[in-house]
């Protein structure tokens, strides 16, 4: 019962999460997470008394055409927070399907790595890659270091699920049953398959190096401390 204030402010927190606006469903997602931790208190403890009743959405801009790295950081992340990604290549989107806060958590934490692994890439092209090689061993290079960086971004969020699940007992089955309904609202999807790729072992490496620098929480909290990775 003396929790009971705290159980209703997440709620509501939760409730503001599923706002159109991005930036106040980002600060009101962050707060409940962080709500969550100081309280010790468990989603299964929320849900216990707000039993979701459907599946939301979330749109963020990607290119028509993803790049293999893309489509797995999308799959790593939406599998993280058990969510669903959809690409759409008419139009350069991808849609996040979740339940509550999830989307909102996976969809910005996405936007986030996309950018972070970016910069980085982009880094380690200028101060290690020869500007004179030829185009083709540079995009093998660059593709290489973003397959390595996001093999150990995705590894890491797995990791991070196992310990600190982001939905516990009944109510696994309960979300699932509303993202394939909400999936099948959008019409037929089309799986996309991956093709074996060539890849530069020290780019790869170097990737998967930084890939284990970056702090998986940034895109949610704000908070930059090292120790944040992986809590």
């Amino acid at each position: 019962m003396e929790q009971q204030p705290i159980i209703e402010k997440i709620k509501k927190l939760l409730a503001l999460a599923n706002s159109s606006n991005e930036h106040e469903a980002a600060l009101a997602a962050s707060h409940a997470q962080r709500l969550l931790s100081e309280h010790n208190l468990a989603m299964a403890d929320i849900e216990a008394t707000h039993k979701p009743d459907k599946a939301d959405k979330v749109e963020t801009s990607v290119s028509k055409t993803l790049p293999k790295w893309i489509r797995h950081l999308s799959c790593g992340v939406s599998t993280a927070f058990d969510c669903q990604a959809i690409h759409h290549p008419a139009t350069g989107k991808m849609t996040f399907i979740g339940v509550g806060a999830d989307v909102q958590i996976a969809a910005y934490t996405f936007t986030y790595l996309d950018l972070t692994v970016r910069k980085l890439c982009s880094t380690y092209m200028k101060q290690h890659v020869d500007p004179t090689i030829a185009n083709r061993h540079r995009e093998l290079m660059r593709h290489s270091y973003y397959l390595g960086a996001v093999t150990t971004i995705t590894g890491r969020l797995r990791e991070q699920k196992i310990v600190t699940p982001v939905t516990t007992g009944a109510l696994v089955l309960v979300k699932e049953g509303l993202i394939r309904q909400a999936m099948s609202e959008i019409g037929k999807l089309r799986t996309m398959r991956s093709r074996r790729s060539y890849i530069s072992s020290d780019a790869y490496a170097k990737g998967q190096s930084d890939g284990g620098q970056v702090g998986i929480h940034l895109g949610i909290t704000g908070v930059s401390s090292q120790k944040n990775i992986g809590s």
